[in-house]
């Protein structure tokens, strides 16, 4: 056997060896949210008009689809609102990021916890602001995605689905349309 050929093996050896005693990385745990900050924002009323979120769109192209009949005997709750992919969402209000999560239905998503503890949905996005994270402040205007098609809308023409809900996170859902006009 040539020299060479023991060093690598001796290599392949050490590495597999360190790759089998290393401590297996702890999954990363949520940042927790800024209490104080939340408690603020229950504080403060909901607005009673909202920018609409998606650049570019106007009050008068806007359709309301809340209650609209959905796949499993769901109704819509929420409104769609078309626009191309990547063009830009902001933040309807001022508030923090609770959940980047995605999930099945809605894709890429934001939660935000904004004025009387509302949360705003923000679904089927193309992407996140890029460095945007749970925990951060964001101001009413501020970027905070891209439209997109993403979750149960990806054989659908790109929108952002916008849902508000007044009691809690996917609870208490209220039509945003009239917010929007």
């Amino acid at each position: 056997m040539s020299r060479y050929f023991r060093y690598c093996l001796l290599t392949c050896f050490i590495a597999v060896l360190s790759a089998c005693t290393t401590a297996p990385k702890k999954p990363s745990q949520p940042t927790p949210l800024p209490q104080n900050d939340i408690l603020k924002l229950k504080a403060m009323s909901m607005p009673k008009h909202l920018p609409i979120p998606v650049e570019g769109v106007k009050a008068k192209n806007l359709t309301d689809t809340w209650g609209a009949s959905r796949s499993s005997g769901r109704t819509h709750e929420g409104i769609d609102i078309m626009a191309p992919r990547g063009t830009k969402v902001y933040s309807t209000t001022e508030g923090i990021i609770a959940s980047l999560k995605g999930n099945n239905l809605g894709g890429t998503v934001i939660w935000l916890i904004g004025p009387s503890g509302a949360y705003h949905y923000y679904a089927h996005l193309n992407d996140h602001r890029r460095g945007l994270k749970e925990g951060d402040y964001v101001k009413r205007g501020e970027l905070i995605g891209y439209v997109g098609n993403t979750g149960n809308a990806r054989h659908t023409a790109p929108h952002l689905h916008y849902g508000l809900y007044l009691n809690g996170k996917g609870r208490g859902a209220v039509n945003p349309y009239p917010y929007l006009r």
